[in-house]
């Protein structure tokens, strides 16, 4: 049997079960379920924990539901401005993009921006540019038009306010989209996707396409994928602090991943979360918020879908 593993998200924050009606619960684990079988074909059947990665955001940022491709929330301008990384734990190579729009799957621009370019992050006009030569599918506004999401930005669009993703005053949830992979060959992946803050103004980017903040894969130590309110995760260095962790504390996975989003994340103020997968194939999944959607199978165990604590 080929060993891997893998681990998905699609956000994390204020959710609550007196909030989720069945329908909307079970809308929510089909997509994560169907994200998690799209990367999980590809590692079974021996393919790299980068194809896996990409695979199951591209799925996720498919959906409506995350915000994250076509699910994006609206900036201050009536726009949709996206963000994504991914980075691959075998040579530390990464890709990177911000400010886009119109891209189907920013992931896999990202994903371009690695493979085909000498730089890890491109954003804005450039960005786009290059995505036109790179001959990625582009869609036009009605496909990223979502009344839902439409409702979000309308309810906050003549004020100063920048909201996270949410569906109640009361509610946080913070829609980042990622994935993590370790694969038979023993090498780490993660990519991380957003549409960042609803109502968002001055071109403003979040942790998703920051290497070593919301995203970061090495083979020494893991892989990671964060979610949560962008400004402490930048402030944070999350994705990589687990890392170094590992590398120079000698801390186990869980133990890092633990003490950075319980501990430190917390006294920071930062709510969020984040999956992670170290170079045993070990996942630990960790989140100081009400709950976070996620999904995580390897080859020895069978799917996990959650969504509360």
């Amino acid at each position: 049997m080929k060993r891997y593993s893998l681990a998905i998200h699609g956000g994390a924050g204020t959710i609550l079960p007196s909030e989720m009606d069945a329908q909307k619960e079970l809308n929510y684990t089909g997509a994560l379920k169907e994200a998690l079988a799209g990367g999980q074909e590809i590692l079974a059947s021996g393919g790299s924990s980068l194809d896996a990665v990409e695979t199951a955001v591209r799925i996720l940022e498919d959906c409506p539901l995350f915000n994250a491709g076509r699910g994006s929330v609206f900036n201050a301008a009536g726009k949709h401005e996206m963000e994504a990384s991914i980075m691959d734990g075998a040579t530390l190579a990464a890709g990177a993009v911000s400010g886009i729009s119109l891209i189907k799957n920013p992931v896999s621009l990202a994903r371009k921006v690695k493979d085909n370019s000498d730089f890890v992050y491109m954003s804005g006009l450039g960005a786009m540019d290059f995505a036109r030569e790179q001959k990625v599918k582009l869609m036009d506004d009605a496909y990223f038009f979502d009344e839902y999401r439409h409702a979000q930005w309308l309810a906050v669009k003549d004020s100063s306010l920048a909201r996270l993703d949410h569906s109640l005053l009361k509610e946080k949830k913070f829609g980042t989209v990622g994935a993590v992979a370790f694969d038979s060959q023993g090498n780490l992946a993660a990519a991380t996707s957003t549409g960042g803050l609803t109502n968002k103004k001055y071109g403003r980017i979040g942790d998703s396409p920051i290497i070593g903040a919301g995203n970061y894969a090495n083979n020494a130590t893991c892989a990671v994928s964060c979610t949560g309110y962008g400004e402490y995760f930048i402030r944070g260095v999350v994705a990589y602090d687990v890392s170094a962790l590992m590398e120079y504390k000698n801390l186990s996975l869980e133990e890092a991943s633990r003490y950075v989003i319980k501990e430190k994340m917390v006294k920071l103020g930062g709510e969020g979360g984040l999956i992670a997968i170290d170079r045993q194939g070990k996942i630990s999944i960790q989140f100081n918020s009400e709950g976070m959607y996620r999904a995580w199978v390897s080859a020895d165990d069978d799917p996990v879908v959650k969504i509360f604590l």
